[in-house]
């Protein structure tokens, strides 16, 4: 008998069975391509939480460009990354020698010859500038000679940080020298608030990213219990599984609209299914185990991204069951209210609390923050 592989795949940049919620980003971007330069979505940057779904939106837009016979360079911006880049385009430019040589082309910085690719990895005037510009005008002579529509260069940039900065403002300036003479080039970024946000603020008035700050911003918020269910659902019943409609309903609610909760939820509801259903039972033992996963790949990492007194802050929060008021967060802190104040905007500005409609209260973004916290607050 064929073992049935489970459809979710709980696994970070990881593109799950059905990707719900992103349509209009996706179409935007698409459109972005076919329009030409000087479309604003051409350069998107992607702020959200840890999975909250942004190295999936990245892979959807690199399906766009592939789709539309685009070159596409992927790389995560730890040290090095402009260098990667620029030496991946001398490879692809010298696994295409035989295709310059026969359309009679020549690369316009570098020059093409037998030993070009050696001279040009080990030659360090030859920049990331110059081999995006060349790359560019070979391939819009390829497609001028094969009367095709025009395809260009995308290069994704994942885990963007402000930890890199020189070397991110050295390939904003590039990227933007290059968006300035109309090149047939979309950028798209991704990283955490906190990681990303240093990089849009301003430095004694004069960033020299104005070009990220001018980027198409897309902020990734939860999906609607609407989508979490068709995500939950659709996969199983293509093959064959059906939902309890109650064990349904629970898994839904669990996910808190969460994208990365869809994938563990469902992940665990289909591997411990019988007899081709879902009962309640299982989908209850699956939140749970859902939950301590989220623990361990989500809550565990973001909160060591943040300061003792922001985790002071979160703990101090978790001691209530529903949303908080500054007001006690300040007494149980013993602090001022505008010391409070302070913290509460870094810790919004991270994408770990938000406001409430209630003036003066606040609430964890990430879904089960709160019983995390009070489990482990001792090691905070």
């Amino acid at each position: 008998m064929e073992r049935m592989r489970n459809p979710f795949r709980a696994t970070f940049g990881t593109t799950p069975p059905l990707l719900v919620g992103r349509d209009v980003l996706i179409k935007d971007f698409g459109f972005a391509l076919d329009n030409g330069p000087g479309t604003h979505e051409r350069t998107s940057l992607i702020i959200g939480a840890r999975g909250i779904g942004k190295t999936v939106l990245l892979n959807a837009f690199k399906d766009c460009a592939e789709q539309r016979g685009w070159r596409i360079i992927d790389e995560t911006a730890t040290p090095g990354f402009v260098d990667r880049i620029r030496d991946r385009i001398i490879k692809i430019l010298a696994s295409d020698k035989k295709t310059l040589t026969g359309l009679n082309l020549t690369i316009f910085n570098l020059g093409l010859g037998l030993n070009w690719e050696t001279r040009a990895l080990h030659e360090t005037t030859y920049t990331l500038r110059d081999a995006i510009e060349d790359l560019l005008v070979y391939q819009h002579s390829i497609d001028k000679k094969m009367k095709q529509e025009p395809t260009g260069l995308l290069i994704t940039l994942d885990e963007i940080h402000h930890l890199r900065r020189d070397e991110v403002f050295d390939f904003s300036t590039t990227i933007q020298h290059i968006m300035r003479r109309e090149g047939e080039i979309a950028v798209a970024m991704a990283g955490i608030p906190s990681a990303i946000r240093p990089l849009l603020a301003s430095d004694n008035d004069a960033n020299p990213v104005t070009f990220l700050r001018r980027a198409n911003r897309i902020v990734l918020e939860k999906v609607s219990d609407a989508e979490v269910r068709v995500a939950l659902n659709d996969p199983v019943k293509e093959l064959g599984v059906e939902w309890d409609q109650t064990a349904l309903k629970y898994a839904v609610k669990a996910c808190a609209g969460y994208p990365f909760m869809i994938q563990l939820v469902g992940q665990a509801a289909f591997h411990m299914r019988e007899n081709q259903s879902i009962s309640v039972e299982a989908a209850e033992q699956s939140i749970q185990r859902a939950r301590r996963k989220l623990g361990q790949l989500v809550h565990e990492p973001a909160l060591s991204d943040l300061s003792y007194t922001d985790r002071a802050f979160l703990a101090c929060m978790a001691q209530d069951d529903g949303p908080s008021q500054l007001t006690d967060i300040a007494q149980r802190l013993g602090k001022t209210a505008q010391y409070i104040s302070n913290y509460r905007r870094r810790l919004i500005n991270a994408e770990m609390i938000t406001p409430t409609a209630n003036k003066g209260e606040i609430d964890f973004s990430l879904p089960y923050l709160r019983d995390y916290l009070r489990e482990y607050a001792v090691d905070l």
